[in-house]
């Protein structure tokens, strides 16, 4: 079956691309791309001079039409999505469209801009006694949001919290996210282009964040992470390493 392959270009480092998705721009005689997100850079890797479009210019229409007549004409079409796909990435809709014209798609997963923000943290999202749980989410804004996945109603788990999308309006995420049940001094970091050599990571509490992003003027392409993970006062080691915990590859040591 004929197919257009998706890949997720990862956060912005044109490293951070898994070798996979860089040997499928390599071989794109079409290349579709996120312009507004993507690093232009990944596009260098392709040898075949391949023909650009920036999707961020197209409507999903001009996307399809782009992909269905380059399949059409035995060319190899590849899509170029920021981070991993599966995320924020619109790719659901491509595959219903293409599937109208019996077009298949591959899908090559990229690493999200949570785990590159993350990395340049130097955090663990989950540790023991603080947070065992990732809530992935975004306030509502033009796409409108289920009520039960509101961030004040998210807020109540106390949970490790990554907001995509949110610093444009991250005065009133930190007020719902307090008033959901996260104590105003909960630590929040929030990464501007992570992975970027023009990255910014900015740290405080609930209470002043959102004072300290307006000062460094970012209202866009940053993430925003809720939690004390990222500033823990204290926590408990693991049980993987501990001398004293048995599993099928270790015994006691004592």
């Amino acid at each position: 079956m004929k197919k257009m392959i998706i890949v997720g270009a990862g956060p912005g480092d044109k490293e951070l691309i898994t070798i996979k998705g860089k040997n499928a721009i390599e071989s794109a005689d079409i290349l579709i791309y996120a312009g507004s997100l993507v690093n232009p850079e990944v596009l260098d890797y392709n040898k075949k001079d391949a023909k650009i479009y920036n999707s961020a210019t197209m409507t999903l229409d001009e996307v399809i039409d782009v992909a269905v007549n380059g399949i059409k004409n035995e060319l190899t079409v590849v899509r170029v999505h920021t981070g991993d796909p599966a995320l924020y990435g619109a790719i659901k809709e491509q595959i219903d469209e293409l599937k109208k014209y019996e077009i298949d798609v591959e899908i090559i997963p990229g690493v999200t801009s949570l785990f590159a923000a993350a990395a340049t943290l130097k955090s663990e999202l989950t540790l023991p006694d603080v947070s065992q749980t990732v809530i992935i989410t975004r306030p509502e804004g033009r796409t409108p949001k289920p009520a039960k996945e509101s961030l004040i109603a998210l807020a109540k788990h106390n949970a490790t919290m990554a907001i995509y999308l949110g610093t444009g309006m991250i005065e009133k995420v930190c007020k719902e996210l307090i008033e959901g049940g996260y104590p105003e001094d909960t630590a929040v970091s929030v990464v501007y282009h992570a992975s970027w050599p023009d990255e910014k990571k900015i740290t405080g509490t609930l209470k002043d964040i959102s004072e300290k992003v307006k000062g460094e003027g970012i209202t866009k392409t940053a993430l925003i992470i809720v939690g004390n993970v990222t500033n823990p006062s204290n926590y408990d080691y693991s049980k993987l390493y501990d001398k004293d915990f048995e599993h099928e590859y270790r015994k006691p040591k004592n």
